[in-house]
């Protein structure tokens, strides 16, 4: 089956096989939050984006081989509702954004900074600190050596659009100036987009809109 990364909450996930990682993805709760579970496909290590809420769907979905880390992209609660659940029976390593983690309740084991490299097994994410949605958010990069990107959000980058910033002009000026910089300045039009929420997309398939973005303000 041919990976398009549409989900619903209640049904099953959508899976992209690559090379040397698979990635799962799930919406689970009211706000329909995407979760993504990586696993390295040399050692079978597997980290999870975002324990968002629905616990029993997330340790379903993660198995009886367990998982070695969960990274929550932000502070807001939507995005952590299930972790103190999938933390406890997973043990898991807790990741977050240096200046997101005093909002997540369940303690940040490691506090992430811009370019720090997360490891699943082989495979090595980057984190890239995108502030404006919240102060600490971070999106993760994942340089395939196979082929293009693949990047994971949070509530930074959708399809339409950057994430919200509450009508506030220095925030929103602040997120489009990361994003711009440090996402799509950095990574090519192949790169595909993994949000916290909604469809999935690609760099090339923004690109054009970063100006008209700017001119309306969100």
């Amino acid at each position: 089956m041919t990976y398009s990364g549409a989900v619903e909450v209640g049904g099953p996930a959508d899976v992209h096989e690559l090379a040397d990682l698979m990635i799962s993805k799930v919406a689970v709760g009211p706000m329909n939050n995407n979760a993504y579970l990586l696993r390295c496909r040399a050692t079978d290590e597997q980290l999870l984006i975002d324990a968002a809420a629905e616990p029993h769907t997330l340790l379903a979905l993660i198995g009886d081989s367990g998982i070695a880390s969960v990274v929550t992209t932000h502070q807001h609660a939507d995005h952590w509702g299930a972790l103190a659940e999938v933390v406890a029976d997973t043990g898991a390593r807790t990741y977050a954004g240096r200046d997101d983690a005093e909002g997540i309740p369940v303690p940040t084991d490691v506090l992430v900074d811009d370019g720090d490299t997360i490891r699943v097994g082989r495979v090595e994410l980057t984190a890239r600190h995108l502030v404006g949605h919240t102060p600490g958010s971070i999106a993760l990069v994942y340089d395939d050596p196979h082929g293009h990107a693949h990047v994971f959000t949070g509530d930074c980058l959708f399809p339409g659009g950057v994430g919200n910033t509450h009508d506030d002009p220095k925030a929103f000026a602040s997120l489009l100036d990361d994003v711009e910089t440090k996402i799509f300045g950095a990574l090519s039009d192949e790169t595909w987009v993994y949000p916290g929420h909604g469809n999935d997309t690609t760099l090339g398939a923004e690109r054009p809109h970063l100006a008209e973005w700017r001119e309306r303000g969100w």
